[in-house]
């Protein structure tokens, strides 16, 4: 919250001049708190938008009025996004001192819980996550209307959701772990989501003519918006990382029409087992290790690294394979 702007309402005096006067009610909301997250750009951000605007202003234009707003990268990220959601410029509170007028405003945004569209409490316009992915579907549309092109292949494609060593949960054995996804019969492509600020559409383009998308627990599964549905979702899940996996990425998969699968880390395959030891309580039992606090969770999310059992994982991909080929085949 101590990136978060607060914002006082008060009463303006009737002699106020306006210097912009807008026909359109304004949306004032902050784009601070964890937004550099991608995980936290979408379920704290652009979800909860859509569900403030499909709740409060169905069918007509608004202007976003943001605080918080890192001009240096956020509004050029989203664009195609931010496009979507209004057509009138966005205004950045921290810009200028000119006073804007507005027929209404609304401060803040609904938010149903994380990565959560809930049908039920909109029920003057059913929309679900599903509507979500469509939205951002249309989002990046070609110039003209077209669709994004999907290119005919003869093997599956799988996306390969990179995590680097400094930021934990990363993949030890990344080069035998891209062979085994060969060898099964993918054709893969690296995704490093830390190089997509340039480009978030050319990272849409791939994501979306994929088959599947695999990768560890971590912000960068929250490209799986951009998966068709029946694509696979394989998410990794290390040691004592089970809650929130399910939460952030299996509930949200499954409400997208995502074949989800997980892949449940062993000990043997996670760094912890080399740092406290097998037997520790902090691989025998995680939520007791926990116990509530936060802070003991930095051993799962960002002490932990992983080297996969390259003979149990080429087994667990087989299943994913199929999966992965039947969509190709029925788009076919």
């Amino acid at each position: 919250m101590s990136k978060v702007k607060e914002l006082t309402l008060t009463s303006a005096p009737h002699s106020t001049r306006c210097e912009v006067t807008h026909n359109t009610p304004a949306l004032v909301f902050s784009a601070g708190g964890y937004t550099g997250n991608f995980f936290h750009d979408f379920s704290d951000g652009f979800v909860p938008l859509f569900i403030t605007i499909n709740s409060l202003f169905y069918n007509q234009d608004v202007t976003l009025v943001i605080s918080d707003c890192n001009d240096l990268w956020w509004p050029q990220k989203y664009a195609e996004i931010l496009a979507q959601f209004s057509h009138s410029p966005i205004i950045d509170i921290k810009k200028g001192r000119v006073t804007h007028c507005f027929p209404s405003a609304i401060v803040g945004l609904i938010k149903h819980g994380p990565m959560i569209v809930d049908p039920t409490l909109l029920p003057h316009h059913l929309k679900s996550l599903a509507d979500f992915r469509i939205f951002l579907e249309n989002s990046y549309k070609k110039k003209g209307g077209d669709d994004v092109l999907i290119t005919s292949y003869n093997r599956p494609q799988l996306v390969f959701v990179i995590r680097k060593l400094d930021v934990g949960r990363a993949i030890l054995n990344k080069k035998e772990v891209i062979k085994a996804i060969e060898e099964v019969g993918f054709d893969v492509n690296v995704l490093d989501p830390t190089t997509t600020h340039a480009s978030l559409a050319k990272a849409f383009k791939l994501v979306h003519s994929s088959h599947a998308m695999f990768g560890v627990h971590g912000a960068g599964l929250t490209h799986m918006l951009f998966l068709r549905p029946r694509a696979v979702l394989v998410q990794v899940v290390p040691i004592g990382v089970d809650l929130p996996s399910n939460i952030s990425f299996k509930g949200p998969a499954k409400n997208l029409g995502l074949e989800y699968m997980d892949y449940k880390v062993k000990p043997k395959e996670s760094s912890l087992a080399e740092i406290y030891g097998a037997n520790d309580l902090v691989l025998k039992n995680p939520d007791a290790y926990v116990n509530g606090n936060y802070n003991n969770m930095r051993v799962y999310m960002r002490t932990q690294n992983l080297k996969l059992d390259i003979v149990r994982f080429k087994r667990y991909l087989v299943k994913v394979y199929k999966k992965a080929k039947k969509f190709m085949d029925m788009e076919s």
